[in-house]
């Protein structure tokens, strides 16, 4: 399945670019990269310099490119599962 701004939540987001517009810790907004791990609470970024970087979902509010470029903005507590964990919550 196509992965859109409507199903976003219920896809895995491994392999999508990211940028981190609001976090609690301000030298992390701005931040960009690509995510490389994604666990029930946090994201795994990795930057354009190789630095690896875990940040908490519910604190975020990120924006993250799909695959046909398009951009959509995810606060991170409505990602706040893991993937599998958010379809079955879908089908409920």
């Amino acid at each position: 399945m196509k992965i859109t701004r409507k199903n976003i939540y219920f896809h895995e987001l491994i392999g999508l670019k990211i940028i981190v517009l609001d976090y609690p810790d301000p030298s992390l907004v701005g931040l960009s990269g690509r995510i490389i791990d994604e666990t029930r609470k946090t994201l795994l970024i990795e930057t354009s310099k190789k630095r690896i970087i875990r940040l908490l979902k519910q604190k975020g509010v990120f924006e993250i490119t799909l695959p046909t470029g398009e951009k959509v903005i995810i606060r991170g507590s409505q990602i706040l599962a893991r993937p599998e964990d958010r379809l079955k919550n879908m089908i409920k």
